[in-house]
């Protein structure tokens, strides 16, 4: 893989690489974090979860995964 076609993506303030075009669901699926994610914000802006599937990633994205765990 030549690396112009890697995208650097910083996901909760850690610079990562993905192949270019890729969706926010696949990112959550390469970071194992499937069904773990509640809510994700792109460059601050909230992404809805209906759209992770065609939301498509461009280099440089600042990505923030958020869970929201119970308890008190």
């Amino acid at each position: 893989v030549c690396s112009s076609d890697l995208l650097k993506i910083t996901v909760n303030g850690e610079e990562r690489e993905f192949n270019e075009g890729i969706t926010l669901s696949e990112v959550l699926k390469e970071l194992s974090l499937e069904g773990k994610v509640m809510a994700a914000a792109i460059n601050m802006d909230i992404v809805k979860q209906d759209s992770w599937d065609t939301h498509i990633l461009i280099n440089n994205d600042k990505l923030e995964l958020l869970d929201f765990v119970g308890g008190g």
